[in-house]
């Protein structure tokens, strides 16, 4: 995937050089639905650089003026509608034909929140996808007390589409049951980004 430039941000390809900036906001996830990718050391991060260096589900976010990573966000082709609506006509359609959809996600470094950095390099991947990608619909998963991703998706043009109740657990009870969370699904389609005001 080709660099996306803002005026104060780069989105690029992780790289194993990242490893101290993943570890600065992945070693205390304040997400729950983060917690599985939390890092214990610069080990761990070095290994999760070099992962996300061959993995193009990953943008890390970078501030233009220092290369510093602030965060990421994440993008995930999903095919599964087609098979879906195809039945069991799924395995004669073309291993080549592209999904339409995507889901995304971002998950940014405490110490830069407040500033618009993930509205910004949100903005421009929504925009990359549609504008270069030509995807029909983008939707994103966010649980119900996660106020600021919530007000990301709104400012972004997102619609909510429903909740899931107790939809994903990855957090238990102090019994040791499993705590089941709450999720929003967020929405837009092409052409309502193309009729936004903003």
């Amino acid at each position: 995937m080709q660099n996306i430039i803002t005026p104060r941000l780069i989105l690029r390809k992780f790289s194993v050089t990242d490893a101290e900036d993943i570890y600065e906001y992945l070693a205390e996830p304040r997400v729950s639905c983060f917690l599985d990718g939390k890092i214990d050391n610069l080990e761990q991060a070095k290994k999760e650089a070099e992962k996300r260096s061959q993995d193009d589900t990953y943008l890390a976010v970078c501030l233009k003026e220092t290369g510093t990573v602030i965060g990421d966000l994440f993008l995930h082709k999903d095919d599964m509608h087609q098979k879906e609506e195809l039945g069991a006509k799924a395995n004669t359609v073309s291993p080549h034909k592209e999904a339409d959809t995507y889901s995304v996600g971002w998950n940014f470094n405490a110490k830069y929140e407040g500033k618009g950095y993930a509205y910004e390099s949100a903005m421009a991947l929504l925009d990359y996808l549609f504008m270069q990608q030509d995807v029909r619909r983008i939707y994103a998963y966010v649980e119900d007390d996660n106020d600021r991703s919530q007000a990301l998706c709104k400012k972004l043009g997102m619609r909510q589409e429903g909740c899931f109740i107790e939809f994903v657990t990855f957090v238990n009870h102090p019994d040791g049951t499993p705590k089941y969370e709450n999720t929003f699904q967020y929405a837009i389609l092409k052409k309502e980004w193309l009729q936004r005001d903003n």
